[in-house]
């Protein structure tokens, strides 16, 4: 009889399969455990998403919703309401839509884009100060590399209101943000990463 060693290197070998992936290997069940050295493909990426979609509890979403809040009141009152509620009604559904997504998707993820999201990612979340912002920025990371990476969808949702009167607003394909080129040049910032365009007509 065939040992399983000499059968699992067969595979490899016969489909070109990396080491890492073989049937039986230990899968990613945290963003940090991922291998981003090699290929990484869009579905790998949800599968890990999905994993970490489940483990939100009900008391990290409170406590990122009560940081949204608290972190909107230096909003201008005017627009304050609204976007207070299209960001929570955007933040949480979309960890539901994570957890429902049984889509395919084709292709494989810009791994040297995707480090570099990660690393500011960790930075901001070396910068928080209390509790309720780790749970919001915990929330934020999985949120943001599911439309980022997985969706291709700008960070933040269609309707979204900036100062001025302004909106992010989708057309003829296309993803338009009223402060793209400003913000892109913010190094705490996800702008530049995220598949919006300027929008000229601001």
């Amino acid at each position: 009889m065939l040992s399983v060693n000499f059968v699992l290197q067969s595979r490899k070998k016969a489909f070109n399969i990396p080491k890492n992936r073989l049937s039986g290997m230990k899968m990613a069940d945290k963003i940090e455990e991922l291998d981003l050295n090699g290929n990484l493909s869009k579905n790998e990426l949800l599968s890990v998403l999905k994993k970490e979609a489940y483990c939100i509890h009900i008391i990290d979403i409170m406590m990122a919703d009560t940081f949204l809040r608290a972190d909107a009141r230096y909003v201008p009152a005017r627009y304050r309401d609204e976007l207070l509620k299209i960001s929570t009604k955007a933040f949480f559904t979309r960890i539901k839509d994570i957890k429902d997504d049984k889509k395919h998707y084709k292709g494989n993820v810009d791994v040297n884009k995707l480090k570099e999201f990660l690393n500011a990612l960790k930075k901001q979340r070396d910068d928080a100060k209390v509790n309720m912002e780790l749970c919001f920025l915990k929330i934020a990371r999985i949120i943001s590399v599911y439309t980022t990476f997985i969706r291709e969808e700008s960070i933040h949702p269609v309707g979204t209101p900036f100062p001025g009167g302004f909106k992010v607003r989708y057309d003829d394909g296309n993803y338009l943000c009223p402060v793209k080129e400003v913000q892109k040049k913010n190094p705490n910032a996800l702008c530049r990463f995220c598949i919006s365009k300027q929008d000229e007509s601001v």
